[in-house]
């Protein structure tokens, strides 16, 4: 029983509120046991968070959320800026209940101008750990690939990556085709190439009227010296410019803004962003927000709010209504970017039709996601019903192995709730230790990596494990479970069907009995899907984890193995994958190359043990 001693008294708002001052910053709300409830920032912290506890009518979410607010902490900072990246800040790491959360996507596609002697110009997605400089990000990967294929005709900029930049001996086709300069082979100075990058960059920054004026002058100067060559370049590059300047202008001016609206139906929200660029229209990107139930323009807010605090904002804003906070939002946007930043309703003309246009779409792209997720939930529930278990499974999980020839080997873990894919959980496992080639032993140790990490953090463990692999894999698995003591997971082996045909997969299910459901069953194809996600993610691994080790030369580690040993090396035999296949005699046989130092290339390669260099392998400048 508890006294009325321990009880902890109501929180009194409107004290709290009295208490603070009439700086900016970011206030917390906590309920019981210290679970945060709300983030919200503020212009002045006293108005602000009194105005939760005044007589002012609130709505429904608003006062469940107060009734349960047992305390609140604030932080004062120096600017609305700092209000704002605290605020996202706090959003993302606590996740609050009654925030608008928009969902981590870390998928965004760039433009990746490398930082290097012969810069790099590809196409980037995921952290940005390269050194250089990243444009975007872009609503979707066609806009990135577009920008890119313009860009390499007009500059002629590498993109091949370094380790096949490093060993070329002649251009590629990418030359032949006048889309790279072929800086691999020296057949462009180094001034002439850093002069292409700061164009590509004056580009990628949206300053192509300053670019266009500059190469304007160059022409004209290259005429005045009689350089008629280099002139008629300089204006097919001018000519080609003002090409693309000409398309898709927005007003008639070279546009810098993103036309943004937000679509609803129950809790459920997807907003709609219509991005242009130096006047390109670079199409749209949907995304769908966790509300919380809150109304649409809140919901607006704080996606402008989220969003634009890790992505540069454009000069100009569309939105398709009016926000909360709507000027603090365009204070702290101007000042994190250093340069006025606009946001604007009830705009006319030609950006009216593009709200309209953006209006139309997000609406359609809520209901397409809806009805894919009542099909989702209809696949659930006839997986539930052919498994024979209590309730439809809330947390699904597959594992996957991947290897070539038992190079690499890698196994994946995807997740899958009532809503499908659960990407910020899938997982990849490097497996080592195990006879190459051992699919057994390679899922032996994915799970018991996965479940006695959970046993011993107290992760959440999934109510159906899928198992990619026959009766031999099901049995590592519940090998593994028996032997951690993890009950009440259900554990299902997808065996291939017949010539590995869609639909003809078999089922085995832990009583041993085998289940062959068709290609027509709901429940299969929920399986399928998962399985293929878990058979995507792991080959993706694998590959990335072969192409590091297939990339970063080995040969870079051997004494007396420079630059021009390994080119010669590579050259004579195709590339690694040929030396690798040749014998210590066929090495000795590369100019440069005596028998010891062959004997240590062809021990390095095949991870047996490596002779003592002498000083017989001389230099290699």
């Amino acid at each position: 029983m508890t006294t009325q001693a321990s009880q902890q008294p109501p929180f009194d708002g409107k004290a709290f509120a009295r208490a603070l001052g009439t700086q900016p910053g970011v206030y917390r709300m906590y309920g019981k046991d210290d679970a945060v409830l709300y983030v919200g920032k503020a212009r002045v912290l006293k108005n602000r968070v009194g105005s939760y506890f005044n007589a002012t009518p609130k709505t429904a979410r608003t006062m469940a959320m107060l009734a349960q607010v047992v305390r609140m902490e604030v932080t004062v900072v120096r600017t609305d800026a700092e209000a704002l990246l605290l605020e996202n800040q706090l959003i993302k790491s606590l996740a609050p209940r009654y925030n608008v959360l928009l969902r981590d996507d870390k998928s965004y596609p760039y433009v990746l101008l490398t930082q290097e002697a012969w810069p790099r110009l590809a196409f980037h997605r995921g952290p940005r750990g390269i050194p250089g400089r990243y444009f975007g990000p872009y609503p979707s990967a066609a806009a990135v690939r577009e920008t890119l294929n313009s860009m390499h005709k007009l500059f002629k900029l590498r993109s091949c990556e370094d380790s096949v930049f490093r060993n070329r001996s002649r251009p590629c086709l990418q030359y032949q085709i006048g889309r790279c300069s072929a800086p691999c082979v020296g057949l462009v100075p180094a001034r002439d190439y850093a002069d292409a990058v700061r164009r590509a960059s004056l580009f990628l920054d949206g300053r192509s009227e300053e670019l266009g004026n500059e190469l304007t002058s160059a022409m004209e100067a290259a005429s005045e010296r009689l350089d008629f060559e280099e002139a008629a370049r300089m204006r097919d590059l001018v000519q080609t410019i003002r090409k693309l300047q000409a398309r898709q202008y927005v007003d008639g001016q070279a546009a810098d803004l993103d036309v943004l609206s937000v679509a609803m139906q129950g809790a459920s929200a997807c907003v709609l962003l219509l991005a242009f660029r130096d006047g390109r229209n670079l199409g749209t990107r949907a995304f769908f927000p966790k509300t919380n139930g809150a109304p649409p323009e809140e919901v607006l807010s704080a996606f402008i709010s989220q969003y634009y605090g890790e992505q540069p904002p454009p000069r100009e804003i569309v939105l398709d209504r009016d926000v909360p906070d709507r000027e603090l939002i365009e204070v702290a946007l101007w000042e994190t970017a250093g340069r006025k930043i606009q946001l604007k309703c009830n705009v006319r003309g030609e950006r009216a039709g593009y709200v309209d246009l953006v209006r139309r779409n997000a609406e359609l792209t809520l209901a397409t996601e809806l009805a894919s997720h009542a099909a989702q939930s209809a696949r659930a529930e006839a997986l539930r019903e052919m498994l024979g278990l209590a309730e439809v499974p809330k947390r699904i999980e597959c594992f996957d192995i991947s290897h070539t020839m038992g190079e690499a080997t890698v196994a994946s873990q995807v997740v899958f709730d009532a809503n499908g894919p659960v990407r910020a959980q899938y997982r990849r496992y490097n497996i080592t230790g195990i006879e190459p080639g051992d699919d057994y032993a390679a899922m032996h140790q994915a799970l018991e990596r996965r479940f006695r990490r959970a046993i011993e953090e107290g992760g959440v463990m999934p109510d159906v494990l899928l198992i990619d692999g026959g009766k031999g894999q099901l049995a590592q698995a519940n090998a593994v479970l028996k032997d951690l003591g993890v009950p009440n997971v259900y554990v299902v082996g997808v065996a291939k069907g017949e010539e590995r045909r869609a639909g003809h997969e078999t089922l085995i299910l832990p009583d041993g009995r085998e289940l062959r459901p068709g290609a027509e069953s709901p429940a299969l194809q929920l399986v399928q899907q998962v399985r293929d996600e878990a058979h995507r993610f792991a080959i993706t691994g694998h590959r990335g984890k072969r192409q590091k080790a297939r990339s970063t030369s080995r040969l870079e580690d051997i004494p007396g193995i420079g630059p021009r040993r390994r080119a010669s090396l590579l050259k004579h035999f195709g590339g690694l994958g040929g030396l690798k296949q040749a014998g210590a005699e066929e090495i000795a046989r590369v100019e440069g190359i005596n028998a010891a130092l062959a004997e240590r290339i062809y021990a390095t390669l095949h991870g047996l043990p490596v002779p003592a260099a002498g000083t017989e392998a001389g230099r290699d400048g």
